[in-house]
């Protein structure tokens, strides 16, 4: 299975440098959305009325691994580049309003997943150290996206070969409804419209290698 990987991208969207890539490929993520909406001031009725302001951002969060063990080397050279991506880049200072920021970057999962965004949250936790001088070889690391770009994903085909017009998608190991959801209409509430199409009864268990009807939305 191809390694995810986190590429700095420069102010056109670019990738710039060599992606980090992860150890070991997330068992799972999890995709939130949240939308504002403002609520009428006033005691006129009992539900005050409901306006839509804006849009929310996708945020994604997901667990990484890292065992260097076996090999005896400090786990933070793997660690380390990632949380590098939180730190203040060169390139994103704008001259004008004198103002810097970290760089926006791609969460890159095979051909299918592409997710533009800045790191908001990077928490790590060392669980093994060598005994004779204390060096980290195992660490799980807590990330969190936050989206920057609309989209930033294109809507693909992920096999053809479909019924009626409708796509299939092959499971692989670590999907969930939601992440497939977000993949192929790019919002993870529409599952539901999955797990009808295919008489899910038990829609938190996927079997790598089945096979599932996407239906046009």
């Amino acid at each position: 299975m191809a390694k995810a990987t986190i590429a700095k991208l420069d102010k056109q969207g670019k990738s710039v440098g060599t992606p980090v890539e992860v150890m070991f490929n997330p068992k799972e993520v999890t995709l939130s959305r949240q939308n504002n909406w403002k609520q009428e001031q006033g005691p006129k009725t009992n539900v005050p009325a409901t306006e839509f302001t804006t849009g929310g951002a996708t945020t994604l969060k997901m667990q990484f691994y890292f065992d260097t063990y076996e090999k005896g080397e400090d786990v933070r050279k793997h660690t380390k580049p990632i949380h590098e991506l939180m730190d203040m880049d060169e390139a994103w200072y704008d001259k004008k309003s004198k103002k810097g920021r970290p760089p926006s970057v791609r969460f890159q999962w095979g051909k299918v997943v592409a997710f533009d965004a800045v790191i908001t949250s990077v928490s790590t936790r060392y669980t093994l150290f060598l005994p004779e001088d204390g060096t980290p070889v195992r660490a799980v690391m807590d990330i969190s996206f936050t989206q920057v770009k609309d989209k930033a994903k294109p809507k693909q085909n992920p096999t053809s070969g479909g019924v009626g017009g409708d796509r299939v998608w092959i499971v692989r190991e670590g999907d969930t409804l939601a992440w497939i959801a977000f993949n192929t209409y790019d919002d993870p509430n529409d599952w539901r419209l999955i797990a009808d199409a295919n008489r899910l009864t038990q829609v938190r268990k996927l079997t790598p290698g089945m096979t599932l009807v996407i239906p046009s939305a």
